[in-house]
């Protein structure tokens, strides 16, 4: 794995093999970030990738400028590479991992960020709980959002807050915005 653009544009990343993750391709990586690159100033935002796997968005979060990031895994061993990756990186402490379950972490959080990325294990992707959760829990702020990765064939056109999709080879991202009435 690599980062594509920042400060550590180029730099290569050796994950363990061992780790349960099925990694985001350079291309559908580089297709996220033009998006987000063009509606967000990553200096200023906060940001929860979730399912994190070996950390490949949250490096690429920070080494575009983002420094309010928490990493979420359940398993141990992708928490211990971030966690090893973000001090050679020499990231901030508020750029911190935390070993959870998914659902389990967005029940205890309270704070709104910006973005919020997943990207779940195609065959589990819990698209409506995630979406749900994230959105009546008010987790987004109000120009913020929350991008779901999944597998191409799988269709979430009828979930709430949708706002748009963007495929990339096997993989779609889902885009969903908060509902706010005035």
């Amino acid at each position: 794995m690599r980062i594509i653009s920042g400060i550590f544009r180029g730099k290569k990343l050796n994950a363990p093999v061992n780790l349960p993750v099925r990694p985001t391709t350079d291309y559908a990586k580089t297709g996220l970030f033009n998006i987000l690159a063009n509606n967000y100033d990553f200096t200023k935002i906060s940001a929860i990738d979730l399912y994190a796997g070996t950390g490949s968005i949250t490096y690429e979060l920070f080494s575009r400028g983002c420094t309010r990031i928490t990493a979420v895994d359940i398993h141990a061993g992708c928490i211990q590479f971030i966690r090893q990756t973000l001090l050679v990186l020499k990231a901030p402490s508020s750029v911190n991992t935390v070993k959870s379950d998914v659902m389990a972490f967005l029940e205890r959080v309270t704070t709104p960020v910006d973005i919020i990325l997943a990207d779940p294990p195609f065959e589990i992707t819990p698209a409506e709980e995630l979406v749900e959760m994230i959105l009546s829990k008010d987790l987004l702020r109000k120009d913020g959002v929350f991008v779901l990765e999944h597998h191409s064939k799988n269709s979430y056109d009828h979930l709430r807050g949708l706002k748009e999709k963007r495929k990339y080879g096997n993989v779609t991202y889902s885009f969903f915005s908060p509902e706010k009435t005035i």
